[in-house]
């Protein structure tokens, strides 16, 4: 028998396996991200997160499409499997920022499909807060083509997660406006106390801030287009303190947390409330943010509010009143002006 030494030097089958092993120990080191890289994408996503909801659309949708392509490059390569997690997680959120331009911009089918690749990213990173907030946005794309009823199952799904920060407020909130549209007054109220109490349980902050938190102003925002959906005199009167509380929280916010879309919503139900209280000078005072604005600045669900407000102007107990008509005029100018290709430039990136 052949002394050890003999056959390492003859290469035997020993010494080919050890090569084996050596090789892939230099696959393990062959790396196309490291802690710095994905430290500086979470902060990018970080950033763009806070801007989101305070400066116009396009100014960030290419850097968003940027980032978001350039992960799914590194992830198509190797990383240590942290890493991994971390950049499936930072994909989760772009292709979660993704489909919010295309909410925002009435592309309900794109930001399905975006909302579909953020939650394939986010069981890939094993993050259940992620995997919540996914459920948050699939809810909004439901609610503004109109699936109420499955608006508020997407919520009540989300909800099942086990999450801290506030996406438990959010979700609770989302069911509460989607159920207040099908009729369901008391579900809708009981699941505005439960977003109360989700608030009051809340311990610490969110991992990211601006679109993937739910500060207490998007909550009151929220609560007040619930009670005008729920209806009553009772309601109304509480859906008017709550879009006013919304809008002083926003406006005493800083400014990259003053969400624009927010404070459009929140006058827009203002000016239901005074409406539906026979209130047309109130309507219009509360219209005159809104329609003295910027249309880039307007939201699909913004025109949609728009119009039907718009509508409720024609109801027959305004007589046919000069007010309400010249305010259902200003409300239409403004729709078509938010729908021209100037006010949602047509220039995204091929």
């Amino acid at each position: 028998m052949l002394p050890p030494e003999d056959a390492h030097a003859r290469g035997g089958p020993l010494s080919e396996d050890a090569v084996r092993s050596a090789d892939f120990a230099r696959f393990i080191a062959q790396r196309n991200a490291d802690e710095f890289v994905v430290e500086q994408l979470e902060a990018d996503v970080g950033r763009l997160a806070r801007m989101y909801v305070s400066h116009p659309l396009m100014e960030q949708y290419v850097e968003i499409r940027r980032l978001r392509d350039g992960i799914f490059d590194l992830l198509r390569g190797r990383q240590h499997p942290r890493q991994t997690a971390d950049l499936y997680l930072s994909a989760s959120r772009l292709c979660g920022l993704s489909a919010h331009v295309c909410l925002d911009l009435g592309a309900y089918d794109s930001a399905a499909t975006h909302a579909r690749t953020a939650r394939a990213c986010a069981e890939a990173a094993g993050h259940e807060g992620m995997l919540a907030w996914v459920r948050a946005v699939e809810s909004l794309i439901a609610y503004w083509t109109g699936r109420y009823e499955h608006a508020a199952r997407l919520a009540q799904a989300g909800r099942r997660h086990r999450v801290s920060g506030s996406i438990g407020a959010r979700l609770a909130s989302l069911e509460a406006r989607a159920l207040a549209m099908v009729g369901d007054s008391a579900g809708a109220l009981a699941a505005l106390s439960d977003a109360e109490r989700s608030r009051e349980a809340i311990s610490g902050r969110d991992e990211v801030l601006g679109v993937f938190d739910f500060p207490a102003a998007k909550q009151f925002a929220y609560a007040g287009t619930t009670l005008l959906a729920v209806g009553g005199q009772e309601h109304v009167q509480r859906a008017i303190v709550s879009a006013e509380t919304a809008i002083r929280l926003y406006r005493s916010a800083d400014g990259d947390d003053q969400s624009v879309g927010d404070l459009f919503a929140a006058h827009l139900d203002l000016a239901s409330g005074h409406l539906l209280l026979g209130d047309l000078e109130g309507t219009e005072e509360m219209l005159g943010f809104v329609l003295q604005s910027s249309p880039e600045r307007m939201s699909a669900s913004i025109v949609r509010r728009l119009t039907v407000l718009g509508r409720e102007l024609e109801g027959q107990q305004y007589g046919g009143a000069a007010q309400a008509a010249h305010l259902r005029e200003r409300l239409q100018h403004t729709a078509v002006r938010v729908s021209l290709p100037a006010a949602h430039p047509p220039e995204l990136p091929t």
